[in-house]
C-alpha cells in the first residue's frame, strides 16, 4: 500500500521511517512529505533514497495511509484533505486529540474503537501513551478514582530545536537559532512542559488531565499533574500515584502488569532494577517498576513508568495503529475498493 509519511525530516518522522522498517509494516511505495522548504530533500528507507514532496503532491495520489508528524496547524489544514481522498491519517499532533468526532488510540487499551469511518485517527501525547499502557489493566480490574502525576520528560520531546540547544549548552558552543526554552537545560530541570494556561497548568499536563480520561472512558476520574523537562536524551520518565477503586494484593497487581500488553516489569529493588530512560532508548516497550503499595491512603499505588518517547510515545504507537488497521481489514477496505 502507498503510505505517506508527513513530517518525514523532523525527529518524530525520521523514527517512523525506522519503525515502518524493523516491523516491517507492507509499503509498497514510500510518500515522503514535509514543508515546501524541505522539497526535495532525500530521505532513505530500505536501503532506498527517495525525494521528499510537498503536501498538495502527496493528496493527489490518493495514498492509502498517511502517518503525520508535522504539527498541530498542519494537521488541521491537511489531515482533512487527505482523508476526502479515503485516505486514513493517523495525526501525531494534539490537533484532534480532544475532537468528539475522533478516536484518540493506545492500540494495548482502545484499538477496538476503530472502525471503517474513522479516516482521521488522534496518535495521544507521549506521556499519555506509555501511562495508559500501564495503567489500562488495571483501570479494567480495580476502576482508577484518582491520579496524581509527575513525568521527566526528555528535551528530545521538543523537537529539533531543542536538541540543538542541549547540545549548544552541554558544547559550550553559542547556538545560532532561537532557544527552545527560556532557560537552560543542560544540567537543569525546568517545570514547564509547554505554555501555561490560566489555570497556572501547562498545556502538557493538561493533556495529561483530558487524554488519560478519553482513552479510559472516565470523565469523572480526577488527576492533576505536574510535567518537568530534563536533561535526557531520549525516553519520558513518570512517577505515578494511582487510587484505585477497589481492595486489591500487590501480588494480583504485580501480575495483571506483567501479563499487560507492551509492559515490561523491572522491580527487583534487592539487585537495583527499575526502569531508566538510558535503558529504554531505541525500544518500544513500556516499562514498570518500583511498585509498592501507598501506605498513606485506602487502596493506593505508587509506580514509575519508562518508555522511549519518539518511539512508543509517538512514531511505534501511530504504526501499531496501524497496524491494526491492516489486521481488522479496515486499511484494506480503500485498497480493495
Amino acid at each position: 500500500m502507498k503510505v505517506a509519511v508527513v513530517g518525514v525530516t523532523g525527529l518524530v518522522g525520521q523514527v517512523m521511517l525506522k519503525v515502518l522498517e524493523e516491523r516491517d509494516f507492507p509499503v509498497s511505495e514510500l510518500i515522503p512529505v514535509a514543508s515546501a522548504k524541505s522539497v526535495g530533500k532525500q530521505v532513505q528507507f530500505k536501503g532506498k533514497s527517495y525525494s521528499v514532496i510537498g503536501m498538495q503532491d502527496a493528496v493527489d495520489r490518493e495514498v492509502d495511509l498517511a502517518l503525520f508528524s508535522a504539527g498541530g496547524s498542519v494537521s488541521t489544514e491537511w489531515a482533512p484533505k487527505f482523508a476526502e481522498t479515503g485516505t486514513y491519517v493517523v495525526d501525531n499532533s494534539s490537533a484532534w486529540r480532544m475532537d468528539p468526532t475522533k478516536k484518540l488510540i493506545v492500540p494495548e487499551v482502545n484499538a477496538s474503537q476503530l472502525t471503517v469511518e474513522d479516516k482521521i485517527i488522534a496518535n495521544p501525547n507521549c506521556s499519555t501513551i506509555q501511562m495508559v499502557v500501564a495503567l489500562g489493566p488495571l483501570h479494567e480490574t480495580y476502576g482508577i478514582k484518582r491520579l496524581v502525576i509527575s513525568t521527566y520528560q526528555s528535551f528530545t520531546g521538543t523537537g529539533v530545536k531543542a536538541v540543538k540547544q542541549y547540545t549548544c549548552e552541554r558544547d559550550g558552543i553559542d547556538n545560532e537559532d532561537p532557544n527552545a526554552y527560556p532557560h537552560q537545560i543542560f544540567e537543569n530541570c525546568l517545570p514547564h512542559c509547554d505554555v501555561f494556561f490560566e489555570n497556572g497548568y501547562t498545556k502538557e499536563e493538561m493533556k495529561l488531565v483530558h487524554e488519560t480520561r478519553k482513552i479510559l472512558g472516565d470523565d469523572a476520574m480526577k488527576i492533576t499533574a505536574t510535567a518537568v523537562r530534563v536533561p535526557v536524551d531520549g525516553g519520558h520518565s513518570e512517577s505515578v500515584n494511582v487510587e484505585l477503586a477497589k481492595s486489591f494484593e500487590m501480588a494480583d497487581v504485580m501480575n495483571i502488569l506483567r501479563n499487560g500488553d507492551g509492559i515490561v516489569v523491572q522491580d527487583d529493588i534487592s539487585n537495583n532494577e527499575y526502569p531508566m530512560p538510558f535503558y529504554s532508548k531505541n525500544l518500544d516497550p513500556v516499562f514498570v517498576g518500583r511498585i509498592r503499595r501507598d501506605e498513606s491512603i485506602e487502596n493506593g499505588l505508587n509506580m514509575w513508568i519508562v518508555a522511549d518517547n519518539l518511539r512508543k510515545g509517538a512514531a511505534t504507537n501511530a504504526i501499531q495503529i496501524s497496524e491494526y488497521l491492516v489486521k481488522a481489514n479496515i486499511l484494506r477496505q480503500k485498497t480493495l475498493a
